[in-house]
């Protein structure tokens, strides 16, 4: 993986390879490697996030058809609400 330095900014381009490694999941596997799972744990767990994925998709879609409300946001610090 590659990240482009411009401008001496590495500050960013440390910021952009961290999104990058974030985004790929490299970050969670460094944490899951740290100790050894029991490969019943690991199919649990796999199942589990398996279900919260599916979960996730449904509740999108039921909001994508209009068959439940989505979620208010919560106003953000800083804003005034437009009148």
């Amino acid at each position: 993986m590659q990240v482009q330095v411009r401008d001496n900014n590495v500050e960013q381009a440390l910021r952009v390879l961290k999104k990058r490694l974030q985004r790929e999941g490299v970050f969670r596997e460094m944490k899951l490697r740290k100790y050894f799972e029991k490969p019943s744990e690991e199919r649990v767990r796999r199942k589990a996030e398996a279900i919260r994925r599916n979960r996730k998709a449904a509740r999108k879609q039921a909001i994508r058809e209009g068959l439940i409300a989505a979620p208010k946001r919560p106003p953000r610090p800083g804003f005034a609400p437009r009148t």
